[in-house]
């Protein structure tokens, strides 16, 4: 067995599974609860039918993997012979996996570092992308750790979405409740700041929203070198445009990503979602 530094994360940093098993990135799937029946992310429910049951306002909520899932995974990872573990995972201040992940540390085999990103999605996923790549290169635990917190310092996220009604029935929106009495005039244009997902501009119309994301991403980025990844939920010609504007008008972008959020983001996110995720290298 190779002697190494393992990480772990959660199904919401939406790594393209290549990408997972080239860096040797394990994932543990958070769960949709479609009316009564339970679904891993990732492999038991698509995003087209979670897009259907809310079209349907059919009832969605989703809870966090439990620490024997947890402790499943570290006992696993720890056979292949990992002699440290870091699990990276989206912001406490969203989910309760974080909390989960430290129940189940605290009985590992190897020693393991949990570390609260403060961020979701891509966001999340650049961070463990950081932290495999020192990993790969014979880094320490500490190293990997220090690692995905630079790269978590240096990395944005920011929101359209058609509506704030399904973050407001996930109870996800923290201060975008102010944003709540207008929902209905205008486009909210969301940000994650401080683990939360908080108002950051209120646009007319949904052109004019989408126009402005790509203006706040491209402002983001200046002239650094980034990487972006582009989300999006049932819109993915808007993605794609989206993409191809940022592509052209990116001076320092060293890879972009496009692709479809899961589910569980989706639940609180609604049909018609676009995001854009700005990272620092």
């Amino acid at each position: 067995m190779s002697r190494h530094v393992a990480i772990v994360t959660d199904s919401t940093a939406y790594l393209p599974p290549r990408t997972m098993d080239r860096h040797g990135i394990t994932s543990v799937p958070l769960t949709v609860v479609l009316g009564d029946e339970a679904l891993e992310e990732g492999t038991e429910i698509s995003t087209r039918s979670l897009a259907q049951a809310l079209q349907k306002r059919r009832p969605v909520t989703t809870s966090r993997p439990s620490p024997e899932r947890f402790a499943e995974t570290y006992r696993q990872v720890a056979e292949s012979g990992a002699t440290g573990i870091v699990s990276l995972h989206l912001s406490a201040e969203l989910s309760g996996t974080y909390d989960a992940a430290v129940l189940a540390a605290q009985d590992a085999p190897v020693p393991v570092r949990v570390v609260d990103t403060g961020m979701i999605a891509m966001a999340l996923g650049f961070c463990a992308l950081a932290a495999a790549e020192v990993a790969e290169s014979g880094g320490t635990v500490d190293e990997a750790v220090a690692a995905a917190e630079k790269r978590a310092e240096g990395t944005a996220a920011y929101f359209y979405v058609d509506t704030l009604d399904y973050l407001r029935r996930g109870g996800r929106i923290g201060a975008a409740q102010a944003l709540l009495g207008s929902a209905l005039a205008v486009k909210p244009l969301l940000q994650l700041n401080g683990g939360r997902i908080e108002p950051l501009e209120k646009v007319r119309t949904a052109s004019r929203a989408i126009a402005r994301l790509e203006e706040i991403a491209a402002d983001r980025a200046g002239a650094a070198q980034v990487d972006i990844a582009v989300h999006h939920l049932a819109a993915p010609d808007r993605a794609s445009a989206l993409a191809d504007r940022l592509r052209s008008r990116v001076r320092g972008l060293a890879a972009l990503h496009v692709s479809e959020v899961g589910a569980v983001i989706g639940a609180h996110t609604g049909p018609g979602l676009l995001g854009v995720v700005v990272s620092a290298r």
